[in-house]
């Protein structure tokens, strides 16, 4: 076997997709931080307990796990940073108000979630805890579609579910623990007919409400038709309204494709609004949130919570962002006060400067220059490369 050989799904990240990358990481963190979003940097490894706290079955599987020498507990190695984020807003922070917090650093999957995918995503994002209403959804989903097009992907747009609409049901269906668990895939499935057999026990109302809900996928309109169709309860009435809040109050940053209110993404994680941004052109989403009121409870302290997530990978594919701009070549000429004087001056400015060690004059392409620091009369001016 050759020793140089990455694992499956894990690759290097090479010079000009990695400047791409930095570039668009930057941009993002100065976009979170404008908003007031204050940056935290949680560590690669954490005892497991903690790592899955409040975040159900789906990341335990995702979780690279190992022995820790020194203690010999289990580690494990973050699959996802949201829940590092909650930990440090319950547990470390313990403001009372409203805290807003961002991040960005790699995450390890056992496996990658898509046939192109890698199981190293850099994860960037953005997280609000301690407000429960709407404006909170309002202000992270704005935030995302910033992001997006600052990093220029063109014709973006969102799909919105409510995982809340689906918990209110099997809640007032007082299902067992399994039960919820096959109502759950065939939701996910959108299988009628297994939906049919599982709600086959249920009063009239959540029977109809529970096999309708596959059906309840469209625009803005789908919302009056589930008014129609759905039981006329408070948790329902509420998330509806959230709904309709999000369609009208998203029309100048983005484009929503459609509701899905059978959209149970990260049901044992989300408790209300969830929504997905894609590019045209891109299968998968290029960010993913919502809101996640219950993971701070097994912190000690149960705060409203929504946010967003991005792989800066994902994102660098989808973005429209040029090449960088190309170099200046400096002479070498350590001693030249005058030449170091340009060199600080144009670098100052914003412009790349290499200076050109000696012995390697052939190799000179591979600078990726397209100007250079040349002596014209007396003085150093920058150049065409002919």
């Amino acid at each position: 076997m050759r020793t140089w050989v990455l694992p499956e799904y894990i690759e290097d990240i090479l010079p000009p997709e990695a400047a791409r990358i930095e570039r668009l990481r930057r941009g993002a963190l100065d976009l979170f931080r404008a908003h007031g979003y204050e940056l935290v940097m949680p560590p690669l490894l954490e005892h497991v307990e903690s790592l899955l706290t409040g975040t159900g079955h789906d990341l335990d599987l995702q979780t690279f796990k190992l022995v820790d020498q020194l203690s010999g507990r289990m580690l494990g190695v973050r699959a996802d940073i949201t829940p590092q984020v909650a930990r440090i807003d319950a547990h470390l922070l313990n403001r009372k108000g409203v805290t807003r917090l961002c991040y960005a650093g790699s995450v390890l999957h056992t496996l990658p979630s898509g046939t192109n995918r890698t199981r190293e995503p850099l994860q960037i994002g953005a997280e609000l805890y301690g407000h429960a209403g709407i404006e909170s959804d309002i202000e992270i989903q704005r935030l995302m579609m910033k992001a997006l097009a600052l990093a220029r992907v063109s014709h973006a747009y969102l799909d919105i579910g409510h995982v809340g609409i689906f918990r209110a049901l099997v809640k007032r269906a007082a299902v067992a623990p399994q039960e919820e668990s096959d109502l759950f895939k065939a939701m996910q499935a959108k299988d009628l007919s297994a939906l049919r057999a599982l709600t086959r026990r249920l009063d009239r109302v959540l029977r109809e409400a529970l096999t309708v809900l596959p059906e309840l996928y469209g625009g803005p309109e789908v919302l009056e038709r589930a008014r129609k169709l759905l039981p006329d309860h408070a948790e329902i009435r509420a998330a509806l309204g959230g709904l309709k809040a999000l369609s009208e109050e998203l029309r100048d940053v983005a484009r929503i494709r459609c509701f899905d209110l059978a959209q149970l993404r990260g049901y044992r994680y989300h408790s209300g609004v969830v929504f997905a941004a894609y590019a045209e052109g891109v299968p998968d989403a290029i960010a993913l949130g919502g809101r996640y009121d219950e993971v701070g409870k097994a912190f000690g302290r149960a705060r409203p919570a929504t946010g967003f997530s991005m792989d800066l990978r994902a994102l660098s594919a989808a973005s429209s962002n040029g090449a960088l701009k190309p170099g200046v070549l400096a002479p070498y000429a350590p001693r030249d006060a005058a030449l170091q004087r340009s060199i600080n001056a144009l670098r100052a400015r914003g412009d790349v400067v290499i200076v050109d060690l000696p012995g390697h004059a052939g190799a000179r392409g591979e600078l990726g220059c397209d100007r250079q620091l040349a002596k014209r009369n007396g003085k150093w001016q920058v150049t065409k490369i002919k």
